[in-house]
């Protein structure tokens, strides 16, 4: 995705591919997300820059089902919690990486980035959390569990009042200062972290 994101900026900004990559970068890190420089900065259709990147990126060779990641949705108790796919994406992006993943059926909704909409509203402006908030039915802050893999994002849904956890996978060098409370290696230490949103293990009888 990086490459096609540099590509993109060096083709449509004209730009030599060092500044293309410096840029992207710069973009990411002051906004979240490069194509709301692009469209702040640059006047890019954002819908044009979703087809040439998102909707480019062979993930048919890239993403496969895992039943570890389809145990660990199941054994969410969703009595207690909606599960809820918050991302920067544009929704046919979201939609097909999930269906990718088979994981469609365990999430009620989606909040992503609008492409079509006249201002973006990405992790991690604010305005995206109360956004997912309003879609996803929640009315109190606490209430939010989030995971994600950006430093930024998580570290304002924990400024907000949501409960945060930071993956940092495996092979990927640890903040020096840890973006929220919890930080995982693992989607499965989610058990650990946010037990009480799990089922309680059956006891057996014998």
């Amino acid at each position: 995705m990086a490459d096609l994101i540099d590509k993109y900026f060096a083709a449509h900004l004209s730009l030599p591919w060092e500044d293309a990559v410096r840029l992207h970068k710069e973009y990411y890190q002051n906004y979240g997300l490069a194509i709301e420089g692009l469209v702040r900065h640059h006047q890019i259709d954002p819908l044009d820059y979703n087809a040439k990147v998102d909707d480019a990126l062979p993930l048919d060779d890239i993403i496969k089902p895992r039943d570890e990641l389809k145990k660990l949705l199941s054994d969410i108790d969703t009595s207690k919690v909606r599960l809820w796919l918050f991302t920067n994406a544009y929704v046919n992006h979201a939609k097909r990486v999930v269906k990718l993943l088979e994981v469609e059926e365990f999430f009620e909704g989606v909040t992503y980035c609008d492409y079509s909409a006249p201002k973006l509203v990405c992790k991690p402006h604010e305005d995206a959390y109360e956004k997912a908030m309003r879609e996803a039915g929640v009315e109190r802050r606490e209430d939010c569990y989030f995971v994600d893999d950006s430093y930024q994002n998580c570290k304002k849904a924990q400024e907000i009042g949501w409960n945060a956890a930071h993956l940092v996978e495996e092979g990927i060098k640890a903040p020096r200062t840890p973006a929220c409370k919890f930080q995982i290696s693992h989607l499965d230490e989610l058990r650990t972290v946010f037990p009480h949103v799990f089922k309680k293990p059956e006891v057996s009888s014998e």
